[in-house]
């Protein structure tokens, strides 16, 4: 093994054990189905909740009054006989959004919070009142679970909260791949970390520890290849390498510590899911990549060029073979435990291909790391021409399926040394990179969507929502709507991306939500909005309003509605942000002249034509078709994309063919078959900056208060 291949399976191995800082939190979906209700004072319902993750079903219970939204207690009365308390808040009846939070419980969910954000489903009042809804949310336990059977002089019995990939921190487990097991008193305290031969226990000193997979049909178990076991900080957390011969299925997961196993977690295992391993070791944002410099030097992606703990670091350059560090892409022969020789699945009938900045890459090579264990590695090389900024996408297919999503800094030619990023300067980019430097952004939004619904005619959805976000270098794509721009024509600009129906094309970001106090909203007259005060999300921090939906035949949100005039948000402050204030004026919205086309002839332009809005108000075109291939889970979304803009004072738009030509054909009768989808929007928009005080200290880096008015529809392209 070489100097440079040691550095390079030692730094690999760091950034899986960085996996430990990661927030021992079970990912769940709460699905409540047909819960009757009557109807006094209030609404009081009954019925049965399931809860994925390990968490399992039970009763639930609600009582909700009726006034600006459904709202009240609810409790899950689990079959194991603990219970999760909290409140249901149901902001449209019919269809059903609206969200819950968890604020307590007894046994295992003592003390525990939790959020679900975003819920669907429906509520039906009348003589037969019913409920259904479902969402995803997590649930943080508060140190309450269950002490387990060894007496009162013994410890507690561990427990575990979710079985995830060590790369994208997602469920289901591909054979031979690294996974990590969250939990409570799952291991002694502090950081072990095991050599070659891995081993299926820890031995007597860390307390014989071990992870065992059995088939839920029953029979023997078998136990993982133990990576590292980590207790500090208030976080358990095990890294295992799962066994390639272990056969696809459905599991029970138990972690035994000295002796005593936990109760067992529900798992899947599948023969492949390629998971990217990323830099800060949360699933998501920059990808970990290494650039080919020479074969002495191997320099880690980031945006500029610099060295730092022996290690160099640079953007990608266009033509540079770069290697990107992964799990899952499948079993192999020879065992897990020791040092793989290595096995290149694409020799081996596996299709794996590279897809950056929406381009399409054959691999020089992708398979098992040599040297290491568990690990996947997949070498490439960049084409000349390849799509350059500091937030280019990056996934890995392999089979078709699609690795979690990310992003790489790629530099626009081979003598540069910093990518190149609109908005944020060389100095900026810098601070993120050695600097450790975060970006705050504080961004306050009104929106209303029409859009003609059969039998009911048009609709038109009303929103407010707001946010301050404060994230690193590492997720510096939450800040682009998309992630590649392969081509521009004019003043648009069309993006390539593919998707899975489990999987975004777009790399979610992780974020931290800061607090700004009690926020309200005033508008002009007609508007219905006093001092409205924002409703804040107790997980994320996020402000929002269900304004209204106009053109039902109920009542939704707070019966309020966007008309022209001005809006003013005003904070109070909080713990985070200091006392701001912001304001945004909206004109007339536009009219599109004979409304959105049903169908858009690909071969000719499309003309637009409007009335209405301020003259400098920006106008924002923006039109989807997709391709799909394969169903369900399975469905992997092939999708281009145009975004044209002008003003409103222009009084239309063509958009031109050689546009329109770059996106796939998508027929009627592909959108009702579901074999793709297209999609069409005409928006309109003003907006201003406002500032606000950090109170750490300084002041957010931007603050943007934001109007949209629009229109869509999905029409077919031919």
């Amino acid at each position: 093994m070489t100097k440079n291949t040691r550095r390079l399976v030692g730094f690999t191995l760091a950034v899986l054990v960085c996996a430990g800082a990661q927030a021992a939190t079970i990912n769940t979906t709460l699905t409540v189905t047909n819960a009757t209700g009557s109807i006094s004072t209030a609404i009081t319902f009954s019925g049965r909740a399931t809860l994925t993750g390990g968490i399992g079903s039970g009763t639930f219970s609600a009582t909700l009054s009726i006034g600006t939204a459904i709202s009240g207690p609810f409790t899950i009365t689990l079959d194991s006989g603990d219970k999760i308390t909290g409140t249901l808040t149901v902001s449209t009846p019919s269809p059903l959004t609206g969200s819950a939070t968890v604020t307590g419980g007894t046994g295992a969910y003592a003390n525990a919070t939790g959020s679900f954000p975003t819920l669907t489903g429906s509520l039906s009042i009348g003589l037969n009142t019913t409920l259904t809804f479902s969402g995803a949310g997590t649930i943080t336990t508060g140190g309450g679970g269950p002490t387990g059977p060894t007496g009162p002089s013994g410890p507690p019995a561990p427990t575990i909260t979710d079985v995830l990939d060590a790369a994208s921190y997602t469920k289901n487990i591909a054979q031979g791949s690294i996974f990590v097991v969250k939990g409570t008193n799952m291991s002694g305290s502090g950081l072990t970390q095991f050599g070659f031969p891995l081993p299926t226990s820890s031995g007597a000193s860390t307390g014989n520890v071990k992870i065992t997979f059995t088939p839920l049909t029953g029979g023997t178990g078998t136990d993982s290849y133990l990576v590292y076991l980590y207790n500090q900080g208030g976080v358990n957390q095990l890294a295992a390498v799962l066994p390639s011969t272990l056969a696809a299925g459905s599991y029970n997961v138990t972690v035994t510590n000295n002796g005593t196993a936990s109760a067992p977690f529900a798992a899947t295992v599948v023969q492949r899911k390629i998971g990217l391993i990323t830099a800060d070791s949360s699933g998501t944002g920059l990808a970990v990549i290494q650039n080919y410099i020479s074969a002495s030097q191997l320099d880690i992606d980031r945006f500029t060029t610099f060295a730092s703990g022996g290690y160099t670091f640079s953007p990608s350059k266009p033509s540079q073979v770069l290697i990107a560090w992964a799990t899952g892409m499948g079993p192999v022969t020879g065992g897990d435990n020791t040092a793989s020789p290595g096995f290149d699945f694409t020799k081996n009938g596996v299709n794996v291909q590279v897809i950056v900045g929406g381009r399409t890459i054959a691999p020089l090579y992708a398979g098992r790391a040599p040297g290491l264990a568990g690990a996947d590695q997949i070498n490439f090389q960049l084409p000349a021409d390849v799509p350059t900024g500091c937030i280019v996408s990056f996934q890995v297919s392999v089979n078709g399926a699609l690795s979690n999503p990310s992003f790489i800094a790629i530099a626009p030619d081979a003598n540069s040394t910093t990518c190149v990023q609109p908005g944020f300067t060389a100095s900026q980019l810098q601070q993120f990179d050695q600097q450790g430097g975060s970006y705050t952004v504080g961004s306050f939004s009104l929106s209303q969507i029409s859009e003609t619904v059969p039998q009911i005619g048009t609709i038109k959805v009303d929103s407010a929502y707001g946010q301050f976000i404060r994230f690193t270098g590492f997720q510096l794509a939450g800040l682009a709507q998309y992630q590649s721009q392969n081509s521009t024509s004019g003043s648009c600009i069309v993006s390539h991306y593919v998707s899975s129906s489990n999987q975004p094309a777009v790399a979610t970001v992780t974020s931290t939500g800061l607090d700004a106090g009690a926020v309200t909203l005033n508008g002009p007259a007609g508007s219905n909005l006093t001092n409205q005060p924002f409703t804040q999300d107790s997980k994320s921090n996020g402000y929002s309003i269900t304004l209204g939906t106009e053109g039902l035949p109920i009542s939704t949100g707070i019966n309020a509605k966007l008309v022209a005039g001005t809006y003013t948000v005003a904070g109070a402050g909080g713990k985070d942000v200091g006392k701001f204030n912001a304001s945004v004026t909206l004109g007339t919205p536009l009219t599109v002249t004979g409304g959105l086309p049903s169908v858009v002839n690909r071969g000719s332009g499309l003309p637009l034509a409007w009335t209405g809005g301020n003259a400098s108000d920006l106008v924002e075109i923006f039109g989807a078709a997709a391709t799909a291939t394969g169903s369900g889970s399975n469905a992997v979304y092939d999708t281009w994309s145009f975004v044209c803009t002008t003003t409103a004072g222009a009084g239309g738009f063509t958009v031109p063919s050689s546009i329109l030509n770059q996106l796939p054909a998508v027929a009627a009768s592909d959108l009702t078959a579901g074999k793709g989808y297209g999609f069409l929007e005409v928006i309109s928009g003003v907006n201003s900056t406002f500032d606000a005080p950090l109170v750490a200290g300084g002041h957010i880096d931007a603050g943007v208060f934001l109007a949209l008015v629009g229109t869509g529809t999905t029409p077919a392209y031919q």
